[in-house]
């Protein structure tokens, strides 16, 4: 009987080719299946790094707006305590300034009603006083150059002058006092200079200026 079945078989092979296709198919199938859900896996994982992604994104945004948000107020912040206490100094400068006023209203006063020239002088002079002891708080100093070589960082020189009594390019007088605050030039002296032996006037009778000052001290050196 077994050789019954092997001879129909053999007689129908197409039979056997369409059996052996279908189990290809089959497995085709079976194996595009896999593909497929491994494809939505991969989907789905891409899906969820980028979801991840996106919420990091999102936090660092709110931390960097909160961080901008921040530094504005700090900013504002320090503005305003500068503004304040630039304020609150020139308040208590003004405030500093106006016993001078009361002092110089006495002195007017005195002038006007009638008081001999004494009483006047005091009160300017006292006036004089307060003023120099409000720059002295302040650290503000006076230079006394009369007598000094002369010096283009503390000196500007407006008139040479001919003298017997001060070597040459050594100050002579001075038109308004110079004032230190601390160790900067607050504002320099204006002053007269002892001319050079061989210093000429300009040819229109003008005296040399401060900048020719120095050099004549330069070439007499």
């Amino acid at each position: 009987m077994s050789n019954r079945f092997a001879d129909r078989e053999d007689e129908n092979p197409d039979a056997k080719a369409d059996s052996t296709a279908g189990q290809e198919t089959s497995a085709d199938a079976s194996s595009g299946t896999k593909d497929d859900d491994g494809v939505a896996g991969e989907i789905e994982r891409l899906q969820g790094q980028i979801s991840e992604k996106d919420r990091e994104i999102a936090e660092l945004k709110d931390k960097y707006l909160r961080a901008l948000a921040e530094s504005d107020n700090v900013r504002k912040r320090v503005r305003q305590q500068s503004e304040e206490s630039i304020r609150l100094q020139r308040e208590n400068l003004l405030r500093e300034l106006l016993p001078l006023i009361d002092n110089l209203e006495r002195a007017v006063g005195a002038a006007k009603g009638g008081g001999n020239g004494h009483s006047i002088v005091e009160g300017v002079e006292l006036v004089l006083r307060g003023a120099v002891d409000f720059l002295k708080a302040q650290g503000v100093v006076p230079l006394n150059v009369v007598g000094e070589p002369f010096d283009p960082s503390r000196h500007e020189a407006v008139d040479h002058v001919d003298s017997h009594e001060h070597p040459a390019n050594t100050v002579v007088d001075e038109f308004h006092r110079g004032y230190l605050i601390g160790e900067r030039m607050l504002r320099p002296a204006r002053v007269s200079v002892a001319r050079s032996r061989h210093g000429k006037e300009s040819g229109n009778g003008d005296v040399d200026d401060g900048g020719k000052a120095g050099g004549d001290g330069d070439s007499e050196s």
